[in-house]
């Protein structure tokens, strides 16, 4: 087994746990903890699929949980670990929820908004900055995320060659 090298290692292990849970669900694998004074306080990974709610995001379920766990809907002194970097909406709740700290694992060019296309967990402009560090096991959560759009691109593929036998078959 692999020695832990950094709390934040050790807590984004956690994030990937539950990325897992995602991709055994065949939801994409993001996966997210909140952690408060050396424990985990909430969880989350993604579902939106399952639970057909656009809402259903790591990060969001883990602030719900968080904010439960805690008694208050700030979750200062907490720090955020997510498998992906936050989109728009999480990164507006994580800003919202006064999270202190957000340790992301893999960025994400395509809709990020923890630095790539936009930084809203910094942006001055608001009443809240959160600390951010990026990069943290960041080849793992990577690789979780390029397995499973590698399995989807195949799994559409095999099913649009049976369509078109289907169709095929039919004239």
């Amino acid at each position: 087994m692999a020695k832990i090298k950094s709390v934040e290692e050790k807590y984004m292990r956690a994030a990937l746990q539950q990325a897992k849970k995602a991709l055994a669900l065949g939801e994409v694998p993001i996966g997210c903890v909140i952690v408060h004074e050396g424990k985990i306080i909430g969880r989350g990974y993604n579902r939106r699929n399952t639970d057909k709610n656009t809402l259903a995001h790591a990060e969001i379920t883990a602030i719900n949980k968080a904010s439960k766990k805690i008694g208050d809907w700030r979750l200062e002194e907490c720090t955020l670990y997510v498998t992906l970097e936050p989109c728009q909406m999480c990164a507006g709740a994580i800003v919202q929820a006064r999270v202190t700290e957000v340790v992301m694992g893999c960025m994400n060019p395509k809709a990020g908004c923890g630095g790539s296309i936009l930084n809203i967990l910094e942006m001055p402009e608001f009443n809240h900055q959160v600390k951010v560090s990026r990069g943290i096991l960041e080849q793992e959560c990577s690789d979780i995320l390029k397995l499973f759009f590698t399995e989807l691109r195949e799994r559409n593929k095999r099913e649009k060659e049976l369509k078109k036998l289907a169709e095929s078959g039919d004239n």
